[in-house]
């Protein structure tokens, strides 16, 4: 391998690791603590601390249950048995504002600030 190459390959594994280091971190940019606000039918259902530990949300309902999963300071839905499943397609969510929905249930997952204040992401001009 020449320089150039070794040099290539560095730059790819540090710009990969910038992406996936926020990953693993509890927090948001300023530092807060996450918790994902649980709504069902339009009513609050609970919040859940977003920790490193494992823990199971199990939601039932007359139209069916959904099964959450937190675990490294995020949180995924992991079953359903909505008849289109797109709720589990969302993936594993960590970051503030990201949203998780499965319409046939009404049940809404959104990721937010521990304090609950709203910030301004950015501006655009």
């Amino acid at each position: 391998m020449k320089r150039a190459d070794m040099l290539l390959v560095a730059v790819v594994l540090i710009a990969a690791l910038a992406f996936l280091v926020p990953r693993y971190i509890g927090t948001d940019a300023k530092g807060k603590e996450l918790v994902a606000n649980i709504t069902v039918d339009g009513k609050h259902y609970r919040t859940v601390k977003l920790t490193k530990e494992e823990q199971t949300i199990d939601i039932r309902t007359e139209r069916g249950y959904n099964i959450l999963k937190v675990h490294d300071y995020g949180i995924e839905m992991y079953d359903a048995d909505c008849p289109d499943k797109v709720c589990l397609g969302f993936g594993f969510i960590s970051l503030p504002k990201q949203t998780i929905v499965c319409l046939p249930h009404r049940v809404l997952v959104e990721i937010a600030s521990q304090t609950g204040e709203d910030e301004i992401d950015g501006i655009v001009r």
